[in-house]
Parts: C-alpha cells; structure tokens; sequence
C-alpha cells in the first residue's frame, strides 16, 4: 500500500526544509568557536556542541515554521518535536567527533582519507543527512 499524495507531498517539504535548514546552520550560522571547540574533550567542548546545536535547531524550527505557513502544512506539534530531538541529539552526537571517528575505524576507513582527504567531514555530513531523513520521517508520520 502507498502512502497518501498529501504524506508524500509533505515529508518531502518536510525533508527539504531541514535540509536547507542544515546547510544553514551548519555552514552559516555556527560560529568559528563552536565549530573550533565542539568537538574538544571535556566542559568545553560539551558546552560548544551544544551551543551550536541550539543555533541548529533554532534555524530548522524557523525553516519548518515558514515551510508550514507557506504551503499550508499541518505538523502535528508533538511529532514535530520528536523529530526536531532526532536531528538535534544525533547532531551533537556526530558533532562531538569521537564516536563518528570511532565508528569510522570500526568500518575500516582508511585513516589517511578520514585526516587529509575530508573523510571525516563527508562522514559528517552524511550522518546528519541520514537522520534528517529519519526526523522528516519522524515529522510526518
């Protein structure tokens, strides 16, 4: 069985929104000291994964706010919520570096690549755009 054209129409906007929301906080609204330190050991570097997550969340509220308004979508509050959760705790999760890089060794990825050859930053991006998909998922169910 298929979904509804309207569920499919919607995730989609959904997915787009925090996608484009993504790009934004990731790349424009994190500041230098939260994408220099976040993903140091200890106080420091826990307090600026979270101070960026905060920002990010922040711009995909704002992104599903006008995507809602604009084309007339119906989030359900809670279910929004949820997966707002989804992609703001896997973020800091991805975002404090150690388990990404350990995730990455266990796969065998080649260290090289992960240091000089931007691997762990396509690793990055990648895992937050698997669970954006997963909260869009999580948001329109």
């Amino acid at each position: 069985m298929f979904a509804s054209t309207d569920l499919v129409a919607a995730f989609a906007a959904v997915f787009i929104a925090l996608y484009a929301a993504h790009q934004v906080g990731d790349h424009w609204i994190q500041t230098q000291h939260q994408a220099t330190c976040k993903g140091a050991p200890g106080r420091r570097g826990r307090v600026a994964c979270a101070a960026h997550v905060v920002t990010y969340t922040a711009t995909a509220v704002v992104a599903l706010a006008v995507t809602a308004v604009t084309l007339g979508l119906a989030l359900d509050p809670g279910q929004t919520v949820a997966g707002l959760a989804v992609s703001g705790v896997s973020h800091y999760v991805i975002d404090r570096r150690r388990p990404l890089r350990r995730l990455a060794d266990w796969l065998g990825k080649d260290p090289a690549w992960l240091e000089r050859g931007g691997g762990l930053y396509a690793l990055d991006q990648s895992a937050h755009v698997g669970f954006l998909f997963a909260a869009a998922l999580v948001v329109t169910a």
